[in-house]
């Protein structure tokens, strides 16, 4: 191909591009956001925040999941797409690459705050004060047992620890395209399974297999990417626990009671000082490609990173988030409304 001919295939290429993104405007007015539940409430109260101030329509927000958001975010540039995805783990490698190969080539990672992972019951439940390894042995595909990896043989928390409730193991929690169910795998039963000699001794690939796999076989439950769903089950069977972020804990104290972790409970202060064990950072990642085309998308942006709403005492932390640092902050709100270039996950 000679030059002026590559040069004019460029130009034709980048123009139908520019096309593309800007026939989003036209396409609709809204901002279209997807991505975790745990994120999805406080994206929720940005986007009533930013309508009431602007007068513009409220971005519609979807709770598909961390890994379902970030598939769908990662599809491609235009109205078909959305602009932002919520998400309660930092992006992945191939999710980053996905990006990439579909032509979503600039994206800015905002990391908003920190959330715990609570477990909880209805109120009119029993309190737990459970280890992590205690955890991974009522939740696990596989167990150790007399010095044995076998498949789950408890059904009741007293079999696992005679000082626990003579009750069945009935915990309902996320499904695996969640953020929050990646989370606990890492947070609770990686580490929970380290106690456990005969699985410590197994091969990398072996042991990873073990730690990370929930049982299928009854007393964990996956209840899906809505996590008011799972309130409402605990609810309506004080015996059942559930597994989500603080926020849906926080919001419904009047309903639910967090258990405690290695004999410390899920709260604000318990999660912002470090006592409380089973906590991750939360994030929202940004199309820059749909800036200045789709209305009102930095302003909104602007607005997620005030301080009106993720500072100290602002409506987020009102609602569960636990804020970041005052210098971190500014330098999150640096990048977010400037639409810096995240940098490709190791």
């Amino acid at each position: 191909m000679n030059v002026k001919l590559k040069s004019m295939t460029m130009t034709a290429t980048v123009a139908v591009a520019v096309l593309s993104v800007a026939g989003v405007a036209h396409a609709r007015d809204q901002i279209s956001i997807v991505g975790s539940s745990t994120v999805f409430p406080y994206t929720q109260a940005v986007s009533e925040q930013f309508a009431n101030e602007t007068g513009s329509p409220a971005p519609v927000v979807e709770s598909t999941g961390t890994g379902g958001g970030m598939k769908i975010f990662c599809g491609g540039i235009g109205a078909e797409h959305p602009d932002i995805t919520g998400a309660s783990r930092a992006m992945k490698a191939s999710e980053y690459e996905a990006c990439q190969a579909a032509g979503v080539k600039s994206v800015t990672e905002v990391l908003i705050g920190y959330d715990g992972l609570s477990i909880a019951v209805s109120r009119a439940g029993t309190e737990l004060d459970l280890t992590k390894a205690q955890l991974f042995q009522a939740l696990a595909a596989k167990v150790e047992v007399g010095g044995k990896i076998v498949d789950n043989p408890y059904k009741k928390w007293s079999e696992i620890d005679k000082s626990l409730p003579d009750t069945k193991i009935e915990v309902f929690g996320p499904p695996p395209t969640s953020g929050t169910r990646d989370a606990f795998v890492e947070l609770v039963m990686e580490e929970g399974c380290e106690e456990f000699p005969a699985i410590e001794a197994l091969e990398k690939d072996a042991k990873k297999e073990i730690c990370q796999r929930m049982r299928t076989d009854g007393p964990f439950v996956e209840a899906g990417e809505n996590d008011n769903l799972i309130v409402q089950r605990l609810e309506s069977d004080p015996s059942a626990y559930g597994i989500f972020g603080y926020s849906f804990l926080y919001e419904n104290q009047d309903k639910l009671q967090g258990v405690m972790v290695e004999g410390v409970a899920p709260s604000t202060e318990t999660i912002a000082d470090g006592s409380y064990k089973v906590s991750r950072p939360l994030f929202f990642y940004v199309k820059n490609a749909h800036r200045g085309v789709i209305p009102g998308l930095n302003e909104f942006v602007a607005e997620y990173v005030s301080e009106d709403s993720m500072g100290d005492g602002g409506y987020l932390s009102e609602r569960g988030l636990i804020p970041l640092s005052t210098e971190k902050r500014e330098a999150v709100r640096k990048a977010a409304t400037s639409g810096a270039d995240m940098a490709a996950p190791k």
